[in-house]
């Protein structure tokens, strides 16, 4: 249920940040920031939450996510959006970048147009920014992004994108390899925006030069990426080797194996890693069958696919992500924060988010300790649980 809270007093609660984990504190809130945070604290607050036997996590950050709750992002319209960020609140996702697809032209820019405006409400996750994924993509490694849409990137038509979006685009996923993709990096490089190199067909050496260039980042590592080679390590030994480069991953052991991902997390170690979801429309609704830019996907307990059986992106939920990637890894509760919020505030330089200190946004989720969500907290304010 949704209470409107002013000042918030959680209590004999085991806080954990990237770098720490300490017991048995108590943590004050008030005006959606943490005011205080000690053993015991003397405050009268509207609300109170024993915490006792539970973990406090800063929430948590999804990079990439296209939809939710049969909604999705290239459905360009507000309430395709607030049905979203209602739902992913129960995952423990408090700040999302809405991920939009290769479309036509003019279909991603009425989802930027829709963005531009959008206000996400109290009881809803934040909207902090867009992921754009495609259309400057390659053809070789396009998975369930449409091929008659990709189209080589230019520089001008992302200024322009970025014009519509209210300058809100954070991320861009590109395949530095094509036309006029190394341009694109530099450029985005240059004005802050995180470079994720993703359905790319792009060599090892192709990949040290987009990283020279300021690319960081990895789109869903071992997807609609050129693999492993001995001879030729391509994208996944890019994304695997470079220091530069974090990895978003699907963790929902259909995207990767648990070995795969433990694979990853022993050669990223947990601080370049991101745990994304990728989820698509059919999270959290009925197995059956859905739209994807157009394309029919069939989803069912083995995940969700296109008719040819190409994966169309998931139906994971963040916190499941967390649950397994520490059954894939058996990570620490620090790694786990770090893989699920701070690495992703880091990347998109995003102040006061991602770590619970004082003075920082009460954006909280208060976890038993199977890691489940017991409470998502937002500004300060219990909107689930």
């Amino acid at each position: 249920m949704f209470r409107l809270t002013q000042s918030l007093l959680i209590q004999n609660v085991t806080i954990v940040n990237n770098d720490e984990i300490k017991g048995n504190l108590d943590i004050y809130i008030e005006n959606g920031k943490i005011k205080k945070i000690g053993i015991q604290l003397n405050f009268t607050a509207d609300e109170k939450i024993d915490g006792s036997n539970h973990y406090l996590f800063p929430g948590y950050i999804d990079m990439h996510i296209h939809g939710s709750a049969g909604k999705d992002t290239m459905d360009a319209t507000p309430e395709a959006l607030h049905t979203m960020a209602k739902s992913l609140v129960k995952e423990g996702t408090t700040s999302y970048l809405a991920t939009t697809m290769t479309q036509s032209s003019g279909e991603i820019e009425d989802a930027l147009r829709n963005l531009a405006v959008f206000k996400s409400a109290e009881n809803e996750a934040e909207i902090i920014g867009v992921h754009v994924e495609g259309p400057f993509i390659s053809k070789k490694r396009a998975g369930a992004q449409p091929l008659q849409n990709i189209v080589p990137p230019t520089i001008e038509q992302f200024k322009h994108w970025q014009q519509l979006s209210g300058n809100r685009i954070k991320e861009v996923t590109v395949a530095p390899e094509v036309e006029g993709g190394f341009g694109l990096v530099e450029e985005l490089a240059k004005q802050g925006i995180v470079v994720s190199i993703g359905h790319s067909d792009a060599t090892f050496d192709d990949m040290q030069k987009a990283v020279s260039l300021g690319a960081k980042q990895g789109t869903h590592l071992y997807n609609q990426m050129r693999p492993f080679h001995h001879r030729e390590p391509g994208v996944v030994g890019g994304t695997l080797l470079l220091p530069e480069i974090k990895a978003e991953i699907i963790v929902d052991f259909v995207h990767a194996h648990p070995q795969a991902v433990n694979l990853a997390y022993k050669m990223k170690g947990a601080e370049n890693i991101i745990l994304i979801t990728d989820s698509m429309r059919a999270k959290g609704v009925p197995f059956g069958d859905y739209d994807l830019g157009g394309q029919l996907v069939h989803v069912s307990e083995k995940g969700a696919h296109l008719t040819n059986g190409a994966l169309a992106g998931s139906v994971l939920t963040m916190d499941a992500a967390v649950r397994n990637m520490k059954k894939a890894t058996n990570c620490t509760l620090q790694e786990l924060v770090a893989m699920s919020s701070s690495n992703a505030a880091k990347q998109l330089n995003l102040k006061g988010k991602g770590k619970i200190k004082e003075q920082y946004d009460a954006d909280l989720i208060l976890l038993d300790q199977d890691l489940a969500i017991q409470k998502t907290i937002k500004n300060g304010k219990v909107i689930f649980g």
